[in-house]
Parts: structure tokens; C-alpha cells; sequence
């Protein structure tokens, strides 16, 4: 690992390794290909189509996106790496395990010890990400154009006030995989439920809460819950916006101001997690992943103001990308 180690403070992306000052404005959770038995019919496996959305993100505002998509749900690193080439937009990969609910009975995935586990997330950060999923060795072909296409982050899910076994297997490779690389982590908090047990599991494992971004915190609307985990040192990951049958987007940006004025801005991330092809406007849906920077950020600007919307969307996301080692 003593390469890896002079490699400290830089951000994984799927075309190479750069500052965190090079990141720019961050989409910190999106999906370009996602194939889950959970969302029959909303699958997300065609690169032109996800080019063109990720094309249509880029000309909203955005620089960079984080494809949130883990081990065996259909990801495609080498597509991943030639829409950041043709589009500009730079995009972070991911690699972990989800929540079981999204793996078949008879799925790969369900196959390793911890051992392996660790041995898969650690190879896909610092070696490249498999071009084919169901290998569990790493791919020798690079996707075309770059060297090999990396991992910058970890995942791992958990479900509604529940860490089950799969889970927990997952939780125990993801911090060790974190103790051997230094790359930052993604929690899926299923309605934003069992946070810190979450983080004192990692705690447990010697990874900082200061290296751990809580996706979908915002579809627990608590301000103070939110505070507490802030002032622990974790990120928030807000990407509920645009989904008015669960929350209006007024619940979010009026969540995001008592937040901000009670302990500021500096823990807070922003996405969409739209993930689903009838809400990408190229595979024929709405709203599409312009929604944040066109219409959504505008308004959060006028409830928080411009110094603690840059925060969110530069520093933040710069400082939890970063390695840590």
C-alpha cells in the first residue's frame, strides 16, 4: 500500500486521480446504471441514454457527479469512463455492497466471506473496477482511453431500523477496506433511519464519521437528529428533492435552513438519486437529473444564501472525497 499512501488528499475519479481543488460544483449522489430486481421497469442500462442525461446535468451547473451504483447492480465502469470523456463531466465510481433486498437469492454477491469481500473492495480502488460484474477477479482489459478504471468511494446499505447479517458483513469489509485505502464512504439510510447505530459500528472499526456521507438523511425531516450527526462529524447527504408523494421541496429547503442556522453548512451534501429510468428525461421521463442545478438550487440559494450553497456543493464534497491516508 505504500503507493497508495503519497497519494494522500486526492480525489478517485473514473478517468484518474486528481486535487480536491480541481473537483468543482458536486452532485454528490446519482445513478447512470442501475439494474435492480427492487425497480423492475426503471432500469437504467443504455450509455447513450445516460450520456445524454449525464450531458444534461453537466450543462445545469454541475462538474462532477458520484455514480452511487455498488457490486452487482449492473455497473458499468468502461461506459462510466467514456461519458466522462465525450460529456466533461467528472464522475466518481463506487464500489460496496447495497441493502440484500437488492440481490436475488441466488445473486453473486452473496457468495463472499469477508475475506473476499474486503480483498474485492480493496482491488477495485486501487486496481480497477471488473468490466464484467460476474467475475469476481479484476478485469486485465482497461476500458478504452485510460489505464484502468477505479473506484473512488465506498457503499454500503442497511435497511429500515435493521442491520442484518448480509449488512453488517458488508459494514465490517467497507471499514476495513477504508483502514487500508484511506477512500471515503456512502451509507444507505433506508428513510434515514439507524444513523448513529451506523456510525458507531464504523467508530467500532477505527473509520472516522468525518470520512462518512449518510445518504437519504433528509427523508427523516428531524432537524435535530440532523444537528446531532453533524456535530459527530459525519456529512448528510440531501437528495430527496423532486419526489412530492413523500416530502415537498419546501419541507427540504426549510429542513436545510434550521440545519444551517443551528450548526452551519459544513457537513452538508446535495444530489438527486433520481436512479430511475422513468425519471430521466432520455429514456423518456421526468424531471430529470437538470432538476437540482435548474430548479431546485435556485430556491435553496434564496433560503440559505450563496456562501453556504457553494459550501455544500464545492467544500463539502471536496473535503469527503478526499483519502484520507
Amino acid at each position: 500500500m505504500s503507493n497508495e499512501k503519497t497519494k494522500q488528499g486526492i480525489i478517485r475519479t473514473v478517468l484518474g486521480d486528481i486535487e480536491p481543488a480541481e473537483l468543482g460544483v458536486t452532485n454528490y449522489h446519482e445513478h447512470l446504471f442501475q439494474v435492480s430486481p427492487l425497480l423492475k421497469g426503471d432500469e437504467l442500462d443504455d450509455e447513450e441514454l445516460s450520456s445524454k442525461e449525464a450531458s444534461a446535468l453537466k450543462d445545469s451547473g454541475f462538474d462532477v457527479m458520484v455514480d452511487a451504483t455498488p457490486l452487482g447492480l449492473g455497473g458499468r465502469p468502461e461506459a462510466l469512463a467514456r461519458i466522462s470523456k465525450a460529456t466533461g463531466l467528472k464522475i466518481v465510481a463506487t464500489t460496496g455492497r447495497h441493502r440484500q433486498e437488492h440481490y436475488g437469492a441466488d445473486h453473486w454477491v452473496r457468495d463472499f466471506s469477508l475475506g473476499q469481500l474486503e480483498q474485492r473492495l480493496i482491488a477495485d480502488l486501487t486496481q480497477g473496477l471488473a468490466l464484467s460484474e460476474s467475475d469476481s477477479k479484476i478485469a486485465t482489459a482497461p476500458a478504452e482511453g485510460v489505464d484502468s478504471v477505479r473506484a473512488g468511494i465506498l457503499k454500503a446499505g442497511i435497511g429500515y431500523w435493521s442491520i442484518d447479517s448480509f449488512e453488517r458483513q458488508t459494514l465490517d469489509a467497507v471499514g476495513a477496506s477504508h483502514a487500508a485505502t484511506g477512500a471515503p464512504i456512502m451509507i444507505h439510510l433506508e428513510f434515514g433511519t439507524a444513523a448513529h447505530e451506523v456510525l458507531d459500528i464504523l467508530e467500532g472499526l477505527s473509520v472516522p464519521a468525518s470520512s462518512v456521507a449518510l445518504a437519504h438523511a433528509d427523508r427523516n425531516l428531524d432537524s435535530g437528529l440532523h444537528c446531532s450527526l453533524i456535530e459527530r462529524g459525519a456529512y448528510l447527504g440531501y437528495d430527496g428533492m423532486a419526489r412530492a408523494k413523500n416530502r415537498s421541496d419546501q419541507e427540504l429547503l426549510t429542513l436545510t435552513r434550521e440545519v444551517v442556522e443551528k450548526v452551519g453548512s459544513s457537513r452538508i451534501l446535495i444530489g438527486g438519486d433520481v436512479a430511475r429510468r422513468t425519471r430521466y428525461i432520455a429514456y423518456g421521463g421526468i424531471p430529470g437529473l437538470a432538476y437540482l442545478g435548474q430548479r431546485y438550487l435556485p430556491r435553496l440559494r434564496d433560503e440559505i444564501g450563496d456562501s453556504h450553497v457553494e459550501a455544500i456543493t464545492r467544500s463539502n464534497p471536496a473535503l469527503w472525497l478526499s483519502w484520507k491516508i
